[in-house]
């Protein structure tokens, strides 16, 4: 018997003065069983980055051909794909043929610095993929605020990003590793 998936919701105030998107969204997270909270929390992350009135999340884990999170136009293109981890280049080849945006953010210390040093050459002529790195203090302090049921607020001014429940505020530190020279 195969184990279920785990659900979780948060309600995220997303104030993003660079893009002026200012709205609050009720999520509901599904966390696949070999899913950690680290992993979850990166998705919510990647959510209130890349807010929209159509962003969505992907099935996640158990389909390959679908990404973390997707945004899909009216007449269902993908406007943004987004994984977050350390996908195969061969995932990110396809899905820059498939959408008009791919974002990747990536975590996990060493192993993603690792992947990312293995996987650049191969990236390198995609036009459309932006790469971030969530450096590991703002990992563990997104993982901190994982509960099945959350209320968070997201800051993003100037480039700086800021995530606060009723208990924690701090600065997400992202780098970006490569930029679209199209976005």
């Amino acid at each position: 018997m195969a184990l279920k998936a785990t659900i979780y919701k948060a309600e995220v105030q997303i104030t993003d003065l660079d893009r002026h998107y200012y709205a609050s969204h009720n999520l509901t997270i599904a966390r696949h069983p070999s899913e950690t909270d680290e992993r979850m929390m990166v998705r919510v992350l990647a959510f209130m980055l890349y807010a929209g009135e159509r962003l969505s999340f992907g099935k996640g884990i158990s389909t390959a051909d679908e990404p973390d999170l997707w945004e899909h136009d009216f007449g269902g293109d993908i406007v943004r794909w987004i994984d977050v981890g350390q996908p195969d280049a061969r995932r990110l080849v396809k899905a820059a043929g498939r959408a008009e945006h791919v974002d990747v953010i990536a975590y996990g210390g060493k192993p993603a610095a690792v992947w990312w040093q293995a996987t650049e050459k191969e990236i390198n002529r995609l036009s459309n993929l932006t790469v971030r790195m969530l450096d590991d203090e703002s990992a563990e302090a997104l993982t901190a605020l994982a509960s099945r049921t959350m209320r968070l607020q997201c800051t993003i001014q100037d480039g700086e990003v800021w995530v606060a429940d009723d208990n924690h505020n701090f600065a997400v530190k992202l780098e970006t590793l490569r930029a679209a020279a199209r976005d």
